[in-house]
Order: structure tokens, then C-alpha cells, then sequence
């Protein structure tokens, strides 16, 4: 059940979110995703580290939805199929682990994967195409399964994992536009079944709804503007610029999760 707790909304903080949310949904759109990382730090900063996971969450609804119907042509509905009933389970788990501990060292686990995928894809493209491997590891649907749950669980404790399954989508071979559709509807599905699960492990609070309608509905000219770049870029510079905020993704979480641990 919802409750109203604290002091009330704080309007520096609307205020900030807005500015922010826009210019993360506008790189996320460009990069494929992680526009979490910017609203994260400056989340934590105006509501405290208590308010990311679930106010990430709610405004992930919001900008995903909208993502969904701007390339609602270009969704891959076999990944959405194999990838969705996982996440769905492994959100209820992801909320249920953040209502009983913190986990702080997981975020290592989750940087060190994105770095190791980023620079595995530039060194591989490094090479002469006579030395490339004549061939690559292929990605099944079903894998999307096992994936989503994974994907999930972690986006249930931090709030948003944002570019971790996007080495995935890439080797399963997506264009930029069904990268983006797919990966959408996919949030969208595991943060509507976090709300539920917040709401039940008592996690969601009135103000992290309102908090993330603000940073949901500043996703609309984020995601707009996004498009619009996006249609300047070719497919070769979106994966490298998906690898290169993959890498930088990366970089920040260790750092975070390192002065944490020191």
C-alpha cells in the first residue's frame, strides 16, 4: 500500500530532474540505452540513495512506453517473448532482495561485465578482417530468457540496469531501431512488475511516483530529440557509440561501487 512520507515534494528537485531526464533520454536514445546513469547520481543526490531504484523505475515506465509507440513497427516479438516471463520473475526477486539487504557490491560484477563487453568488441574489431574469426558465437532466443531474469533481479535491487543486455541484442544481429523497440518494451514490462513489487515489499512511496512522472514525462522531447539524431547516425556508429556509453557505463559504476567499498 502507498504511503506519503517525509516532508512533502521537493520542488529544487522537480526542477532538477527535468533538465536531466531529457538529456539522459536523448543519449540513451543515441546509445542504446542507460539513461538511468545520468538520473541516478542526481537522484541520489536530491531524495537520498533510498529513492533511485524506485523513482528510476517509475519513470522508466513512462519513457519506454513512449519508445514502444515511436518504433512500435521495428519490436523483435520473439526476443520480447523468451526475454519477458523472466523478467517478470526475476523483478519480484530483485524487489524482495532490495527490501531486505543492500548489495552494494554487485555493482562491481555489473561493471566489470560492461567494460569486459566493450573492450572485447573494440579489440575484436581491431583486428584485420582476414584475422577475424571466420566464426562468431550465435545468440539463440531462448538465451533471452535466462537473460531477462538475470537482467531483472539486478535492475530490481539498483533500480535500472541500462545497457547490460545491449552486447546481446547486438550479437543477436538488431538494427539500431529494433534495438531500441525491443529493448523498450522489455523495461517497460520489468518496470511495471517492479512497481507492483515496490509497492507490496513497501519500497514505493507517494513521492517516487510523483518524482518519477517527472522524470517519465521529460522523457517524451528526450526521446524525441534522440530520434531525430538518430536518423543522422549509421548503423556502424550506433554500435560503436552503444560500446563506447557500454564502456563509459562501466567506468562510472566501478567508481561509484569502489568509494563505496574504500
Amino acid at each position: 500500500m502507498l504511503e506519503f512520507a517525509g516532508d512533502g515534494i521537493d520542488i529544487k528537485a522537480m526542477i532538477g530532474l527535468g533538465p536531466v531526464s531529457i538529456l539522459s533520454w536523448f543519449v540513451s536514445t543515441i546509445a542504446g540505452g542507460g539513461s538511468s546513469l545520468l538520473l541516478m547520481p542526481i537522484i541520489g543526490f536530491f531524495l537520498g540513495a533510498a529513492a533511485i531504484a524506485p523513482v528510476t523505475t517509475v519513470g522508466g515506465i513512462f519513457g519506454n512506453i513512449e519508445r514502444v509507440i515511436a518504433y512500435r513497427n521495428r519490436i523483435h516479438w520473439g526476443i520480447v517473448l523468451w526475454e519477458a516471463p523472466g523478467a517478470i520473475v526475476g523483478s519480484v526477486i530483485g524487489a524482495f532482495t532490495l527490501a531486505q539487504i543492500q548489495v552494494e557490491w554487485i555493482g562491481i560484477f555489473v561493471a566489470l561485465f560492461l567494460i569486459g563487453s566493450a573492450l572485447n568488441y573494440f579489440l575484436k574489431n581491431l583486428k584485420p578482417p582476414s584475422e577475424a574469426p571466420k566464426q562468431q558465437f550465435l545468440i539463440q532466443t531462448w538465451y533471452f530468457l535466462p537473460a531477462g531474469f538475470i537482467y531483472a533481479i539486478l535492475s530490481g535491487i539498483i533500480g535500472s540496469m541500462g545497457s547490460l543486455l545491449a552486447p546481446m541484442y547486438i550479437g543477436f544481429g538488431l538494427q539500431k531501431e529494433e534495438l531500441l523497440a525491443t529493448q523498450a518494451l522489455t523495461r517497460a514490462i520489468i518496470h511495471i512488475a517492479k512497481v507492483f513489487a515496490y509497492s507490496f515489499f513497501g519500497i514505493l512511496v507517494t513521492q517516487h511516483i510523483i518524482y518519477g512522472l517527472v522524470t517519465g514525462l521529460t522523457a517524451i522531447p528526450g526521446n524525441w530529440l534522440g530520434h531525430l539524431a538518430l536518423q543522422r547516425i549509421s548503423e556502424m556508429q550506433f554500435r560503436q557509440l552503444v560500446m563506447i556509453f557500454i564502456l563509459v557505463s562501466g567506468l562510472i559504476i566501478l567508481g561509484q561501487e569502489m568509494s563505496f567499498i574504500l
